[in-house]
């Protein structure tokens, strides 16, 4: 019932899904591709703040002023359902609460996962977060296989330098580090992420299969 009520749209990158408000008007369902969240910084540029797998598309609050400007974009070829949230709550009446949990639980991990790339609040330095940022993308686009996981895309430094918040340069720096760590292998242009062998330290969104983080060896 859910899948016949949703109305389907095509999009292809850089074409915007939804701007900031209607990220909360309806239900909104990533169904095939990658999306992006993106957010406008101090001085006008935009940068990539998530990736998004298939599946509900996080809300984002509207802060004062609308100063970020949070948007869904199109990161690859994508397909999004859509369905007003007084008809979704008449498809999913019998399993309301776990329907809604689903979403609930969703808009969580994305913020949790922005406050766990945050250097000024947990202390991570940028080795940290760059262990912990492909973690996260191995949770969600990783396909295990005997070295570890696949990353299904092939995400640019520039994309992971978004998401943590630090330079293109030095975010490459720090890759060709992990790789001398022997904690991630280049396999063509896709990185092969080595979940088992990256130590616990902090714990990444509950609802990853891969939930680790990393200590940087001394």
């Amino acid at each position: 019932m859910l899948a016949g009520a949703l109305a389907l749209t095509n999009f292809e990158p850089p074409q915007i899904i939804l701007h900031e408000a209607a990220l909360a008007s309806d239900a909104h369902i990533l169904l095939e591709g990658i999306a992006r969240i993106t957010c406008q910084k101090a001085r006008g540029e935009r940068v990539t703040i998530a990736l998004l797998p298939p599946g509900p598309i996080p809300e984002f609050p509207s802060p004062p002023l609308g100063r970020f400007d949070f948007r869904c974009e199109a990161y690859n070829h994508c397909r999004v359902g859509s369905l007003g949230w007084n008809d979704f709550k008449g498809i999913t009446v019998h399993s309301s609460e776990s329907a809604f949990r689903k979403f609930h639980q969703n808009d969580l991990q994305q913020w949790y996962r922005l406050l766990l790339r945050s250097s000024s609040f947990l202390n991570l330095d940028l080795h940290e977060r760059i262990a912990v940022t492909l973690l996260e993308l191995a949770s969600d686009f990783g396909i295990e296989e005997s070295r570890g996981a696949l990353l299904r895309a092939s995400f640019s430094h520039q994309d992971i330098a978004d998401l943590v918040g630090a330079s293109r340069p030095r975010v490459t720096e720090h890759l060709a580090q992990l790789e001398r760590e022997h904690l991630v292998i280049r396999q063509g242009r896709r990185l092969i992420v080595r979940t088992g062998k990256i130590p616990p330290a902090t714990t990444v969104p509950p609802s990853s299969a891969n939930g680790r983080a990393f200590t940087k060896p001394s």
